[in-house]
């Protein structure tokens, strides 16, 4: 599966006839009631089995953010920042669904519209005819599930990706600062993005044939690298590195990882858009890709430091969640198992001996695990997916030819991303500012910020 097909597809099914899916694509594009032939043939095509799935793996994906990113960063921060972290994931998951509702669909995922103004635009983002979810109505179909479950899921996606650039720039960036970076990011970044990879024939990357199943480019590149270019604009944490600043609640991380690992499941599993075999082998290789992941990082950490963390398993089985993602669809169980072990260990040297060679403080690892665990993947997508290293995507005859196409992908959105963050975090810092004062870092953000402890101490 190269990539999701463009919402011009939502009121037919799989295999509705040419002029039924033109109909439907008329009527409800302008806002108006599909034809009771149209309407009848298109209920006859809804599957509750599918629709069952996405709306469980809907709540799966949400349940990543509140409460798994909440407690998974907020356990590692100092107690003084466990509320700002946690406010700022409960902050990104309102406004985020606001500006989906408001603009964020139709330009990722709308394919009508834009380019009917612009040539070749509806390559890098859909156009505005969607916008307040306009045509939206109980009998929309996306494929065989209702398109108001279709609009959950992927607004699911759209809040967990700002959410994870948190953990970058953790414990020193403003609120107000936060909340304008966030939604100029969603829509500069994140929203072309998902329309370049999965809006259907015509994307740019999609086009291209980059396979990304679930988001390991749109989703995790994407945001390591903000998360990089965030923690360098920001510079160091007072004190750091010379302060030690251990994580003040490890109990709440690995609660906070757990979360994430079960609602990986909706993640990765979810992206076939129905309950069929490609969503239970997603969900397999899914379990096998975290936990060889896990056991990576465990083993040389082991070797390197003579023991392993509770902090290094946590961040192990998320590095192999991170790189499974584009691979969920077309990879097998043997392929899964060697890219997760592959980016528990890789990302064990970034997250500790690269960070601290290069001197940036990235505070809880973004760029360290996200970024580099969805490189590893990315690219070792373009192997596993072939049918001679165990994957299911007949298409790939080439494994080299594949890792090629692959490295571009990666390529591209490791440009868009640090560049669009760059100007939009620039921008942010000339109008308002990006960080605290040196007194609020010092007393910390939950009474700098919102006046509030997490813990009363009477």
């Amino acid at each position: 599966m190269r990539s999701r097909p463009g919402i011009t597809q939502w009121a037919s099914g799989r295999a509705s006839g040419r002029s039924l899916r033109r109909l439907a694509i008329a009527a409800t594009g302008l806002g108006l009631p599909l034809s009771a032939t149209a309407q009848t043939a298109a209920a006859a095509r809804l599957d509750s089995g599918d629709t069952a799935w996405m709306i469980v793996a809907s709540t799966f994906v949400l349940m990543m953010t509140i409460p798994g990113a909440a407690l998974f960063y907020g356990g590692m921060v100092r107690a003084k920042n466990l509320l700002s972290v946690m406010m700022q994931c409960l902050a990104i998951t309102s406004l985020v669904t606001v500006l989906w509702l408001v603009y964020g669909y139709s330009m990722a995922f709308s394919t009508e519209g834009m380019h009917a103004a612009v040539t070749n635009w509806h390559s890098l983002i859909g156009g505005f005819d969607r916008v307040m979810l306009a045509g939206l109505t109980p009998s929309s179909l996306y494929q065989t599930v209702p398109e108001s479950v279709y609009v959950m899921f992927q607004l699911t996606f759209a809040i967990i990706t700002p959410v994870l650039i948190v953990g970058a720039y953790a414990e020193r960036m403003k609120f107000s600062a936060m909340l304008w970076f966030s939604g100029l990011w969603l829509t500069f970044a994140y929203l072309p993005m998902a329309h370049m990879v999965w809006s259907g024939p015509g994307s740019l990357l999609g086009d291209l044939g980059v396979l990304d199943f679930a988001g390991g480019t749109v989703v995790h590149i994407n945001a390591g690298i903000a998360g990089l270019v965030a923690c360098l604009m920001l510079g160091k944490r007072r004190g750091y590195p010379h302060t030690h600043m251990p994580p003040h609640n490890l109990g709440y991380t690995v609660i906070g990882a757990s979360l994430l690992w079960l609602g990986w499941f909706g993640f990765n599993a979810g992206s076939a858009v129905a309950a069929n075999g490609s969503a239970g082998m997603a969900m397999l290789v899914t379990q096998i890709a975290t936990a060889a992941a896990a056991i990576g990082w465990v083993a040389v950490e082991w070797y390197v430091h003579k023991r392993a963390s509770v902090l290094g398993i946590a961040s192990g089985a998320v590095a192999g969640l991170v790189a499974v993602t584009p691979a969920a669809g077309t990879a097998g169980p043997g392929g899964a198992l060697i890219l997760g072990f592959a980016a528990g260990a890789v990302c064990f040297f970034t997250a500790t001996r690269l960070k601290h060679k290069l001197g940036y403080d990235d505070t809880l690892d973004v760029f360290g695990v996200h970024a580099i665990a969805g490189i590893v993947g990315a690219l070792l997508t373009g192997v596993f997916a072939a049918p001679a290293w165990g994957g299911f995507d007949g298409s790939v005859t080439s494994p080299l030819a594949q890792l090629w196409i692959q490295a571009k992908g990666v390529g591209f959105t490791i440009a868009w991303s640090a560049v669009t963050s760059w100007v939009l975090l620039k921008l942010v810092d000339l109008t308002i500012g990006l960080r605290v004062t040196a007194e609020q870092e010092q007393v910390g953000l939950d009474i700098a910020e919102h006046e509030e402890r997490a813990y009363n101490l009477s």
